[in-house]
């Protein structure tokens, strides 16, 4: 198990999360159950599949939780873009959003290539 408090990863995924609440609160009231629910979800399964995979009890467990949070974030990405394109979110908060989602998804990468090492060493 890990402490969640201390993983870089968890925290970076909370604030992401945290600030598409905060983008999608000014989406059209038709899309609450569009874009804005898919993209609040996709966003909170990022640092809950993190957090879950952190409370697993193998590193392999962990790794493939990364995974389904990668997948998480390549989907919120996707859901940001096709707002931005039905002008429904501006340039200006979509930019620093991908900024973010970049970098988790670089750093998610990085975590599962030091925790494939760490499996493969194992066997």
């Amino acid at each position: 198990m890990n402490n969640l408090k201390e993983l870089k990863i968890w925290n970076k995924a909370i604030d992401l999360a945290v600030d598409v609440y905060k983008a999608t609160s000014t989406f059209p009231t038709d899309e609450r159950f569009g874009l804005i629910s898919q993209s609040r979800r996709a966003a909170v399964s990022i640092p809950s599949n993190i957090a879950e995979g952190a409370g697993r009890n193998s590193v392999k467990e962990f790794n493939n939780f990364l995974g389904i949070a990668n997948g998480s974030s390549y989907e919120l990405q996707t859901q940001l873009v096709i707002a931005n394109k039905l002008a429904i979110l501006e340039s200006e908060i979509l930019d620093p959003l991908i900024a973010q989602i970049d970098e988790l998804q670089k750093m998610t990468y990085g975590f599962q290539q030091m925790l494939d090492k760490k499996i493969n060493k194992k066997t």
